[in-house]
């Protein structure tokens, strides 16, 4: 029996970057070798055993064939007789098909075990393919432009985007279950660059197929003031990136990526003006969330950032009863953390744009300020002042938040 760390804790530690997680491969074990030894079976479709002291998962050497279109259509074979080699080879891309010996006392030992040129293609900063069993499991072009987000300096070999294009127009990515295409693109969207990720998918012709409603976008013209070159699908990019550069959380980088979608439906006869695309945003997006089966935090940020960031780019020019309206319709008084959430991705919107990237946003602070004042009144307290008239009671509350908000703007 020998193990073997593999894949990206051996691409991590060559390009000098922290190993999250490490991934184990046992070869010239058994099942029953393994349990023998105190480790606990834990895998569903092929054999996976996690260490009696680290839980760290070790998987028996197998090889996978193709049975059925889609994820699940594999077939997996694991035996002693498996080779290291035949267990990298089923991998996905060469760089994440290498390996190291891990001695029994825990430390790795020896060379990079290589068979694929994974090392020279990280030198090239290259995403290349190992070989033919790519095109077998589809989610492999939703990991590569996860990674092409990570690392988005990398760029894909021709030959592997070549088979990737073919694997979309062979149907392949129409296969993937709703949760898998999520897992994916949420996991894209916290990296360092999300754009690369939609980009790569765009350049295999996948994004039409997994995202259309933003692929749609490309070619869509934004506003006549706004640079001519960046039409909204890269608009849209910019933003996704600005607040990935600000570290934001998943349900504002996911609501900046979808909260123009209404724009692509804009009539010819109106561009490069965008009337109402507001609302034609929310019915899409709610559609993609359905689709996707996205989680109630991430679509109910996005459904209210996509309805009110054209209302809350322009709070400057509103009074005190314009902004409680708002907070109302955005039920900011009671969820004040979601509509703080809302506000980065409106910012992020704003400077989504060439030129735009460094410039002040006060709409923010403006409504920061206004919103601690309206939820400074004591509802409960208004209420007993109208307790013999409690049809009057909600009008009172919104007039005293009015007051309460222009006295601070004031």
């Amino acid at each position: 029996m020998k193990i073997y760390a593999v894949g990206g804790a051996i691409r991590d530690e060559l390009l000098g970057v922290p190993v999250v997680d490490r991934d184990y491969v046992v070869v010239g074990a058994t099942p029953e070798q393994m349990i023998a030894q105190g480790f606990r079976p834990v895998g569903k479709d092929f054999p996976v055993f996690l260490h009696p002291q680290t839980n760290e998962e070790y998987a028996l050497a197998r090889t996978e064939r193709k049975t059925a279109a889609g994820y699940h259509g594999f077939q997996f074979y694991y035996a002693p007789d498996v080779t290291l080699e035949q267990d990298l080879e089923r991998r996905d891309l060469t760089i994440n098909a290498m390996a190291r010996e891990l001695r029994p006392d825990g430390e790795l030992s020896g060379p990079v075990i290589d068979p694929f040129g994974g090392q020279a293609d990280l030198a090239a900063k290259r995403f290349r393919h190992v070989g033919r069993a790519f095109v077998e499991d589809p989610v492999r072009i939703l990991r590569l432009a996860r990674f092409a987000a990570r690392f988005h300096d990398f760029h894909v070999a021709a030959e592997t985007l070549a088979l990737m294009k073919t694997m979309v127009s062979a149907g392949e990515v129409d296969a993937l279950v709703p949760e898998r295409v999520w897992q994916e693109i949420s996991r894209g969207l916290m990296e360092k660059k999300p754009s690369r990720m939609f980009e790569t998918l765009r350049e295999c012709d996948a994004l039409n197929r997994v995202l259309p409603e933003v692929d749609a976008l490309y070619g869509v013209p934004q506003r006549a003031d706004y640079h001519p070159e960046v039409d909204t699908g890269v608009h849209v990019m910019m933003v996704v990136d600005h607040a990935a550069a600000r570290g934001y959380a998943l349900p504002v980088r996911f609501a900046a990526l979808t909260h123009d979608l209404g724009k692509a439906t804009t009539p010819e006869d109106v561009l490069p003006r965008h009337i109402g695309h507001e609302m034609r945003s929310v019915d899409l997006l709610k559609g993609l969330c359905e689709r996707l089966r996205v989680p109630n935090e991430c679509r109910d940020l996005a459904v209210l950032v996509a309805r009110e960031h054209g209302n809350i780019h322009r709070v400057m020019e509103m009074g005190a009863a314009a902004l409680v309206r708002l907070f109302e319709r955005s039920d900011a008084l009671r969820k004040p953390a979601r509509f703080a959430e809302a506000l980065q991705a409106c910012e992020a919107d704003a400077r989504g744009r060439l030129g735009f990237e460094t410039r002040e946003y006060p709409q923010a602070e403006r409504l920061r300020v206004a919103l601690v004042a309206a939820r400074g009144v004591d509802a409960g307290a208004v209420a007993q002042q109208y307790a013999d008239k409690p049809s009057k009671i909600k009008e009172a509350v919104h007039r005293a938040r009015v007051e309460a908000v222009e006295a601070a703007l004031r």
